[in-house]
């Protein structure tokens, strides 16, 4: 199953999508937010397409593919955490999750623009597995309890802006993280029952050139062990966002340049779906 938003941007339809037909889940929820996942609703669309009690959505082949989700209360992502990534950066592998955050304006459709203003120079894709938070989960006892509280996994570009990012941060990474629309998600959230974090390929392209090409086994946190971790200090909601990290790749790396006016960069994730966003530079 595969839970999408579609529709123009503000007027998504939520719909759970199944063998490439789209069924209208209006008569469940107004849309997936955090009433949505706190209310069991992975489970209740289950139900309602099991009994047959949903129907095709009209025209979705033709709408646009919004974020698969909206108003979350924290996207909470992890830096560093591919020790191949980690060595292009010049760093060691961390011996705990670097933290930090992104705002929920940054969230953006899996083919919306990616639109910058002119002094935003160096930025940079990053290809990542996102976690969809189920229920509360705060202090969870062990990394082995962690992935019951995970609702779902998607497909993320955690763009970053080096230069705010670095040379601009005030020691803070987030100044370089939060443009508008600077993570993009979906095209869908897959519920965690059909997913094996552990061992998924993860890729991006720039203009039809292959520049990551991975697996979350290489990850130096698991998913479980970021959520058992993070949740230690901090308390996650029905619907919040994990980012889990990059693997090398990226611009910072010096291998490559950074994202100019008409690139067009393409994600993939096994299970997860495809990204492409074309860069605009407004202003």
């Amino acid at each position: 199953m595969e839970l999408q938003r579609l529709g123009p941007i503000g007027q998504e339809i939520p719909a759970a999508c199944i063998d490439g037909v789209c069924f209208d889940l209006r008569p469940l929820t107004a849309d997936i937010d955090s009433d949505f996942f706190a209310a069991g609703g992975i489970e209740r669309v289950a139900a309602a397409l099991d009994a047959g009690e949903l129907t095709p959505l009209a025209g979705a082949d033709e709408m646009r593919i919004g974020a698969p989700l909206t108003r979350p209360s924290s996207i909470v992502c992890v830096g560093m955490n591919y020790a191949a990534h980690a060595a292009e950066a010049g760093a060691e592998p961390p011996e705990q999750p670097v933290v930090f955050f992104k705002m929920p304006s940054t969230i953006a459709g899996p083919t919306d623009p990616i639109e910058l203003p002119p002094e935003a120079t160096k930025v940079d894709w990053e290809v990542e597995l996102g976690v969809v938070i189920g229920t509360r989960t705060y202090r969870v006892a062990s990394a082995g309890d962690a992935l019951d509280h995970v609702a779902g996994y998607v497909l993320a570009n955690d763009l970053s802006e080096r230069r705010l990012q670095i040379e601009e941060s005030g020691g803070q990474w987030s100044k370089g993280k939060n443009l508008p629309g600077f993570t993009p998600l979906g095209p869908w959230i897959r519920p965690a029952a059909e997913v094996d974090p552990g061992d998924l390929r993860l890729r991006s392209w720039v203009n039809g050139e292959v520049r990551q090409d991975s697996s979350t086994s290489d990850l130096i946190f698991s998913v479980a062990e970021v959520i058992h971790r993070l949740s230690q200090v901090m308390a996650f909601e029905p619907g919040d966002v994990i980012l889990t990290g990059t693997p090398e790749g990226v611009a910072m790396s010096g291998k490559y340049p950074y994202l100019s006016d008409g690139d067009v960069v393409e994600l993939e994730l096994d299970g997860l779906g495809r990204h492409r966003q074309v860069v605009t530079v407004t202003g």
